[in-house]
């Protein structure tokens, strides 16, 4: 009985720990699943818009890249089903992932677990807690995207299926990060395990959606699972099944690990004995480059590949394809027409701003990871200066978003000159450029919350990118006035090459950003270290 009750508060307690991401994730979901029906409802109320819409979209391949393969653009549960399932499912699978990893990995690197296992809790008991507090944080996502869809006025039942259909992928990454979990000797590599076997997921589901014949290619991919459930359009339960089948073994197989190997270890050993590398230990910043090194390479990997596939499908809009009607709904998201090579890229520009916004709200959670694992504390009882250090590591993030930005320029240039160019080199570094002023506006605001509410500080990085862009790409549809638009960065950003560079736009944010960064400096230099 002793034992049941402490493995429920240990369950419990890993939930409370989760809190942050769970709701961020949760209010995410729940906005997206409530704005498609009602701006679909507002942009297309007649029927013959509906089929105009579908004719011009439903085999556009550059549109299939994000949502995948529609199934019934003429109803309002369809379109949701196709919008909601295509990119919250990505999002659940990262959510999957990163809670896995947290609940087993990270309490292993942080000693805790060793804690708990000297207790009355066994490995299976410890196990199965984390698992529990997965599982409530899942139920958790899929009811918001129910609350979502319902309050958008969707019928239940068939909302109930499609927060499952787009769920699903969360519990088979948080069954592939209870593996990685396992196989890792860190929590990073866990991290970096399992990204890349849900970055490998998303690009064979790109594959099956774009390329002509492939469709079968779906049933190797978690994330075609959630398509070929195809809610609101022609429902299959028993498609349920492969991700429950999954899951199940990917946990089970976690957990025969978990009982035989030791605490803190994982089946990847790192090496006890190798050459000394010296590189990049000359300093606290040079050291943050060599253990960020990896997750660099990472994303720069996938922006790269990312951006030759946005510029070979950046010809797949045409005055052909596109009706002028549509055109100009999606010239609201910035004014810009996408009929032409250059307006298709300056349009998808704005999911690079968004990669390279995400990437310095991971710089920020990486600064207060250092802090909870209370390695700062060791750091500055060195002659290392706070403003120093906190300064020289958002240098580093900005310079790595720079590296990030100007090679989605460059790289999606080379993707649409294999189709004949239409753009040049020049203004698709421009491009890069232009995700900048933004980028920096972010991780200064996130440096500020990393200051004064350190706990909060990733939960609030990370949701004030997501907010605006969403609110971005939906406020317009949903006719929200102009001057609450204008609140989100990604607003004030030119759609370039298709528009001239916003200088005004970028001016404020960039002035923002300094006196965000300027707070920032100050008040970390002031306030007392906070542990996890």
């Amino acid at each position: 009985m002793v034992a049941r009750r402490t493995t429920s508060a240990i369950s419990r307690r890993l939930f409370a720990d989760s809190r942050t991401r769970n709701v961020t994730f949760a209010l995410l979901f729940a906005f997206m699943a409530y704005v498609q029906p009602v701006a679909y409802r507002h942009s297309y109320a007649t029927l013959a818009e509906r089929a105009e819409f579908a004719r011009s979209f439903g085999g556009n391949a550059s549109i299939r890249l994000f949502y995948g393969v529609p199934y019934d653009l003429l109803s309002v549960g369809g379109y949701t089903a196709w919008r909601v399932g295509g990119i919250v499912s990505i999002f659940a699978g990262v959510w999957g992932l990163l809670a896995a990893v947290r609940a087993l990995r990270a309490e292993e690197d942080a000693g805790r677990q060793e804690l708990v296992l000297a207790g009355v809790v066994t490995r299976r008991a410890a196990l199965a807690a984390a698992l529990a507090a997965i599982l409530a944080g899942g139920a958790l996502l899929w009811l918001a995207v129910l609350v979502g869809c319902v309050a958008g006025g969707l019928a239940v039942g068939d909302s109930a299926f499609l927060a499952l259909a787009a769920v699903a992928p969360a519990a088979v990454f948080a069954g592939v990060g209870a593996l990685a979990s396992q196989l890792a000797p860190t929590r990073r590599v866990a991290v970096e395990l399992s990204v890349a076997a849900l970055g490998v997921a998303l690009l064979v589901r790109i594959v099956a959606d774009t390329a002509s014949g492939l469709g079968w290619v779906h049933w190797l991919t978690p994330l075609g699972w959630s398509e070929e459930m195809r809610a609101f359009a022609d429902p299959r339960a028993w498609v349920l099944v492969l991700p429950v089948v999954a899951t199940a073994l990917l946990a089970g197989l976690a957990g025969w690990i978990s009982l035989r190997r030791d605490v803190g270890s994982g089946l990847l050993r790192l090496r006890d004995r190798s050459t000394p590398r010296l590189r990049l230990l000359s300093s606290p910043i040079a050291q943050a480059l060599r253990d960020e090194r990896g997750s660099l390479a990472a994303w720069l990997a996938g922006i790269g590949v990312f951006a030759v596939v946005i510029g070979t499908l950046s010809h797949s809009f045409t005055n052909e394809n596109i009706s002028s009607s549509l055109d100009e709904q999606l010239a609201k998201f910035g004014g810009a027409s996408i009929t032409t090579p250059s307006g298709a890229l300056g349009f998808y520009f704005l999911f690079f701003v968004l990669a390279t916004s995400l990437f310095a709200a991971a710089q920020i959670a990486a600064l207060r990871r250092e802090e909870a694992e209370q390695r700062l504390e060791t750091l500055f009882a060195l002659p290392v200066s706070r403003i120093g250090w906190l300064g020289g590591r958002l240098a580093l993030a900005a310079a790595g978003a720079t590296l990030l930005a100007l090679a989605a320029g460059v790289l999606s240039w080379a993707g649409a000159a294999t189709q004949g160019g239409g753009v040049s080199l020049a203004d698709m570094i421009a491009a890069g450029a232009n995700c900048l002023p933004a980028t920096a506006l972010f991780l200064a605001l996130g440096a500020l919350a990393f200051a004064a509410v350190p706990r909060a500080a990733a939960g609030i990085a990370y949701g004030l990118v997501a907010v605006a862009f969403v609110w971005e790409l939906f406020g317009a549809l949903l006719g929200a006035p102009t001057w609450t638009l204008k609140l989100s960065p990604f607003h004030a950003i030119g759609l370039v090459p298709a528009q001239p560079f916003d200088t005004v736009g970028a001016v404020v944010m960039v002035a923002i950003a300094a006196a965000a960064t300027a707070g920032a400096l100050t008040v970390f230099r002031r306030r007392d270290l906070a542990g996890s």
